[in-house]
């Protein structure tokens, strides 16, 4: 079984707003076995609504519309509806009731006849109550083809997707499980990935499909198992991860519902009872920052120093001018020293350092731009690593504090 999503307005076209309304529906439809085929964003316009519809009718089995039910004369959606569907509009007392309600217990201006007229509805339409707004949701059924029309305010789709779509749709249809499972890996890229897990994916059954999602040094392995027996797929895909740590376990993080990366670090070092800071340079804190986004991070990360300037370098974390004026700012030495001298301020088990050429120039070091130098301090040893990330400024930060946490985690595993 098909779905189709049809989200309406201007405002996602010319990038005002994020369409997250799409992704929503999509993660629900996809929990109860319906896939979705295409999503579409489209104008307010009547002769371009029409023409979706009738698309979306020969694509889909469940077509789900958001947006367009304003009580605003640009708000056309409804009418259109009628059109398509050979109807007309008629006035919902029910729903008359609950906008008047709304009016009364929430909304301080008069109730206005444009608010009233929210109320109508088209008369093949069964009505799907919106407890949180005024625009209700409309159910209308063509060629064995289900329609949906729900308004575009994001709280109010979902409370009507949860509590009403959701049902109606388990209900009307038998439908197969769609289970999806992914795995988060660091440290590998996609086609070196690939590469390694080529004979593993080439015996993955008919009913199961790989997907690779890359970004920023990490790369997600979906797999995605539909059928009748939901148990039996989900034993199935955890089954074929298994046979995956033999061939890339150095590289496998966790599953992504286990959360990401620096939660999983997280967990591990409050097991541990470890603690970590850090000194950033090219960074610029961003390491600290997500780090410190993981609930209860405090139990774990005593602090940084960002050490953005060469004299911050020297006063607060003590590295010798010497050694700057010898090495450069940018280099293994100094990133060493860092990382040592942070640990000692903070009294850790562990530190991290992060010193580089973020770009777009050189700065105070004749290294290329992209080059990052990482150290990680221990109580007894420190490792440093030079890495080159390209030449885009924000790639190059993201990918260093990436690749930051990817080393602690394996020193971690160590202990």
């Amino acid at each position: 079984m098909q779905a189709e999503i049809i989200t309406i307005g201007d405002e996602i076209l010319i990038g005002q707003i994020v369409d997250t309304n799409s992704a929503f529906i999509a993660r629900s439809l996809n929990a109860i076995g319906i896939g979705v085929y295409q999503i579409t964003s489209i104008q307010d316009e009547k002769d371009q609504l029409l023409k979706t519809f009738e698309e979306a009718e020969g694509r889909a089995d469940v077509i789900i519309i958001t947006g367009g039910l304003g009580p605003t004369k640009d708000d056309i959606t409804k009418k259109t509806l009628c059109e398509y569907f050979d109807d007309d509009l008629i006035r919902d007392p029910d729903v008359l009731k609950n906008i008047e309600l709304l009016f009364k217990k929430y909304i301080e201006t008069p109730i206005s006849d444009l608010n009233r007229d929210q109320a109508l509805v088209p008369s093949k339409a069964q009505v799907l109550m919106n407890r949180f707004g005024t625009a209700p949701g409309m159910w209308l059924e063509k060629n064995g083809k289900v329609f949906i029309s729900l308004p575009g305010v994001p709280y109010e789709m979902k409370a009507l997707i949860d509590h009403k779509v959701i049902p109606l749709l388990k209900e009307k249809f038998h439908k197969s499980h769609i289970v999806h499972r992914t795995l988060l890996t660091y440290g590998l890229g996609e086609s070196a990935l690939a590469e390694r897990i080529e004979a593993w994916e080439d015996t993955l059954p008919a009913g199961i499909k790989l997907a690779y999602l890359p970004n920023l040094g990490k790369v997600r392995l979906r797999l995605t198992g539909k059928g009748d027996d939901k148990e039996a797929i989900e034993n199935e895909i955890n089954r074929r991860f298994e046979m995956l740590h033999p061939l890339i376990g150095e590289y496998i993080v966790g599953f992504e519902d286990e959360g990401e990366l620096e939660e999983i670090i997280g967990d591990l070092l409050l097991k541990a009872g470890m603690t970590i800071a850090t000194a950033e340079s090219c960074t610029g804190g961003k390491l600290a920052g997500l780090i410190t986004s993981v609930p209860g991070a405090s139990s774990w990360f005593k602090g940084s120093v960002v050490s953005y300037a060469t004299e911050v370098k020297e006063n607060v974390l003590g590295i010798p001018h010497e050694m700057i004026e010898e090495h450069s700012v940018v280099s293994a030495a100094v990133a060493e020293a860092m990382a040592v001298n942070v640990r000692k301020l903070m009294n850790t088990d562990f530190a991290l350092s992060t010193t580089g050429n973020a770009g777009p120039s050189k700065g105070e070091s004749d290294e290329d731009v992209g080059t990052v130098f990482i150290a990680l301090a221990t109580k007894g040893e420190v490792i440093v690593e030079k890495f080159n990330f390209g030449n885009h400024r924000s790639k190059v930060v993201n990918r260093a504090i990436h690749k930051a946490l990817e080393m602690l985690k394996k020193e971690i595993l160590k202990k």
